[in-house]
């Protein structure tokens, strides 16, 4: 699709916002079609292929919000471009969320209006290419070059990873949701490396290392002399990621009284250096990150409602690792051999009976406490069967379910009962190993405890080896 012959369909029931708008595109080189309404554009289609739409949100008879759900109802994979009069925020995510590229609010900018064809352009490029790949290749197939540090299988993680390559190819900002150390940078990194902005900078800012004196600062640049200490232009985040992708890690830390500059450069695409009079305007995508309930944040009068919604567009919440318990071997395995390279270490053994423990505990640090724990039993196991420390998991005596009394078992175990079971077990540990205590398949691996450990136990229960013929009658 050529620049000169891409084709701009503009929707939008007031004859002089119709006629501005062809004009202003056409001034740009590009091929312009009006209609007054969403059925006119459905009885009179063109046949070409259509680079975008610039549609109004209130039309008489079918909304632009239900033309969008009818396109896209048809496969049909044309970029949209939302303008309005009547600012509704919750409108505007919906729309975001649909796959819009962009909702402009009127009056808006004639800059503004142009940058977002021009974008609409770029990804109507984008699905031509693939479209007219030889090996027919899925959209889906060609962002997964993005997904290599993210290791998992679990139903959970490859949802997240579908709604990645989903919102890939837009510029809609997106809203990374989750617990702290649920890997949510590695989903930011992805966002962008499956983008077309994979080329440009990808700049993260922690909100919740700048302080508020310095906030505009390291966001938006000063000048020299702004300020004591300012001995020379500096340039900010955001310009720092112009043409990239602007990631800001857990944004819901930043204080009330600094959303609303946030706010203003994120709506209206431009901002000053501190110090400085000149106006810039930006072009990056946002990511945010956050492990707090933004909704309640609001609610409680923290956060922002505007700027939540400016954030939502695109939620994509990242499960916990208790929820996605089926990835800890997947894991434990890529952490232990990412380890010892990275600490010049002999590789350990990774036992079932480690893997067991590592899946029965809860992990409230998540993927972070589990490489933690793992790097620490890398270090002590020396190249032997890795033992991992790990804190008692209280029970929740609610979640235990009552035993079937038909079943002729006790309602519970006295002490002296669970002294024999635990007894009982250990001996058949020990005959389903040889007896062997340490080693590959020795009866410490399989308990998944320290040799040591396991010879104190035996002694203290008094456990002998039983005689060859008594062990072969």
């Amino acid at each position: 699709m050529n620049e000169n012959d891409s084709l701009v369909c503009v929707i939008d029931d007031e004859s002089l916002i119709r006629e501005s708008l062809s004009n202003l595109l056409r001034s740009m080189g590009l091929k312009v079609r009006a209609f007054a309404s969403a059925q006119e554009f459905l009885s009179n289609r063109p046949r070409e292929a259509l680079s975008c739409l610039v549609l109004d949100v209130q039309l008489p008879g079918i909304s632009g919000l239900d033309l969008q759900q009818e396109l896209a109802s048809g496969n049909a994979q044309i970029p949209i471009i939302f303008i309005t009069g009547h600012g509704d925020i919750p409108m505007s995510v919906r729309a975001m969320k649909a796959g819009a590229i962009e909702f402009l609010t009127k009056p808006f900018r004639d800059e503004d209006l142009l940058n977002a064809v021009n974008q609409a352009n770029n990804r109507g490029r984008q699905i031509e290419q693939l479209k007219n790949k030889p090996s027919q290749t899925k959209l889906a197939d060609e962002v997964r070059t993005g997904f290599s540090e993210i290791v998992g299988q679990s139903a959970a993680l490859h949802h997240v990873l579908l709604q990645v390559e989903t919102v890939a190819f837009s510029d809609s900002t997106v809203l990374i949701l989750g617990e702290t150390g649920t890997g949510k940078e590695l989903i930011a990194r992805a966002v962008h490396e499956c983008s077309r902005r994979k080329d440009k900078s990808l700049v993260r800012v922690n909100c919740t290392s700048i302080p508020k004196e310095l906030f505009e600062s390291e966001f938006f640049g000063h000048a020299k002399g702004a300020f004591t200490g300012a001995i020379k232009d500096r340039a900010g985040r955001f310009e720092l990621a112009a043409g990239g992708t602007l990631f800001l890690d857990e944004v819901g830390e930043i204080p009330l009284e600094l959303q609303g500059k946030l706010l203003r450069v994120l709506q209206e695409k431009c901002y000053e250096r501190v110090g400085e009079d000149r106006t810039r305007h930006v072009d990056v995508r946002i990511v945010a990150a956050t492990n707090r309930d933004l909704k309640k944040e609001v609610a409680a009068g923290r956060f922002r409602e505007d700027l939540y919604y400016r954030l939502n567009v695109f939620p994509l919440k990242v499960a916990a690792l208790r929820e996605r318990k089926e990835d800890i071997p997947l894991l434990a395995t890529h952490f232990v051999e990412s380890l010892v390279k990275e600490l010049g270490l002999p590789k350990p053994r990774l036992t079932r009976a480690g893997i067991e423990a590592l899946q029965n505990y809860d992990w409230p640090g998540n993927i972070r406490e589990l490489r933690n724990v793992i790097e620490r039993a890398v270090v002590f196991a020396q190249g032997g069967t890795l033992q991992f420390e790990l804190p008692e998991t209280g029970v929740n005596l609610t979640t235990i379910a009552p035993r079937d009394i038909d079943q002729g078992e006790p309602e519970y175990l006295t002490e002296s009962e669970m002294r024999r079971r635990e007894r009982e077990n250990l001996f058949a540990v020990l005959q389903k190993a040889s007896w062997r205590i340490k080693g590959i398949d020795g009866a410490a691996e399989l308990l998944g405890v320290k040799p040591t450990t396991l010879i104190a136990r035996i002694e203290k229960m008094g456990l002998k080896r039983p005689a060859l013929k008594d062990a072969d009658s």
